[in-house]
């Protein structure tokens, strides 16, 4: 269910034999990313329960079934907005009804991240796909 995007993401990840290789490449993507504008940046978009201040903005192209799902954003940690950016990857362009079933946990694991994030890193990154999923999830009863 992963998009080519993740997919290309997973086949990095592969190609490099160890962790800290996989940790610059996750901040990398992250310095890749459009930083988000100051005025999105406020407690309505903020992700509870992350370490870092992390907001996600969606935004939601179509209606109804064609409605496609995506979201920009945000931390003050190098590490975390990589994180973001593969979130972004895993998530990004699919139907907005697929959103809550996609195993972030399952795909996630494929890259190693949860053996090598710290527990307040991981608990962030949970709460983070927690509220993509919220996201979508509120945006449905308008897309349909």
């Amino acid at each position: 269910m992963a998009s080519e995007a993740f997919e290309e993401i997973a086949e990095t990840f592969d190609f490099l034999d160890d962790w800290e290789d996989r940790y610059r490449h996750v901040i990398d993507l992250g310095k890749a990313m459009a930083p988000l504008e100051e005025a999105l940046r406020v407690p309505a978009t903020r992700v509870e329960g992350c370490a870092s201040q992390v907001w996600i903005v969606p935004e939601i192209e179509g209606e109804g079934a064609d409605a496609v799902f995506s979201f920009r954003g945000d931390s003050d940690a190098l590490i975390v907005r990589g994180l973001i950016a593969i979130l972004r990857a895993l998530y990004c362009g699919l139907p907005l009804s697929e959103v809550p079933a996609v195993d972030a946990h399952a795909e996630l694991a494929r890259l190693g991240l949860d053996e090598h994030l710290s527990a307040q890193r991981s608990n962030g990154l949970r709460a983070m796909v927690e509220r993509i999923r919220a996201l979508a999830r509120q945006a449905a009863p308008t897309a349909g």
